[in-house]
């Protein structure tokens, strides 16, 4: 007859098992100042964006003030003309001036965001690039 001592086969020593792995050590403070970096760099893109937003608003609620403005001083001259040609031509001479208003305009807005865009990504791309050359030193000092 055979007879046999069962031996668990899950009854094995972890810590021996964890031993033999490496896990890297990780600098903490090196961590926390890079996060601290990273997050100034998306404070201050943030900030610029804000900042130019309100500028852009501001501007824009201006330029609604002016053009109503100037309909309103359109509509005083228009009822003052003698004639019809006379008002016609008023009303061109508005409907001109307001066109190219609104071209003047509409590239001021535009160059206001691309502004805005610009100094944002060079700020984070910035941050970047400071992140990859940490990143490079951190593992130059790992050899």
């Amino acid at each position: 007859m055979y007879t046999s001592t069962f031996k668990n086969p899950f009854d094995f020593d972890f810590s021996k098992i964890a031993g033999e792995f490496k896990f890297p050590v990780m600098n903490v403070e090196s961590a926390v100042e890079t996060g601290r970096k990273n997050f100034a760099a998306m404070t201050t893109a943030s900030t610029a964006a804000v900042e130019t937003f309100k500028a852009i608003a501001q501007r824009q609620g201006d330029m609604v003030r002016a053009v109503m403005e100037d309909f309103s001083k359109l509509g005083s001259e228009v009822l003052g003309a003698a004639s019809i040609e006379e008002k016609a031509a008023k009303q061109i001479d508005f409907a001109k001036k307001s066109y190219d208003l609104a071209i003047a305009n509409t590239k001021e807005l535009t160059d206001l965001y691309t502004k805005a865009q610009v100094e944002a990504f060079e700020t984070l791309n910035a941050r970047i690039a400071e992140l990859t050359e940490e990143v490079k030193a951190a593992i130059a000092a790992k050899k």
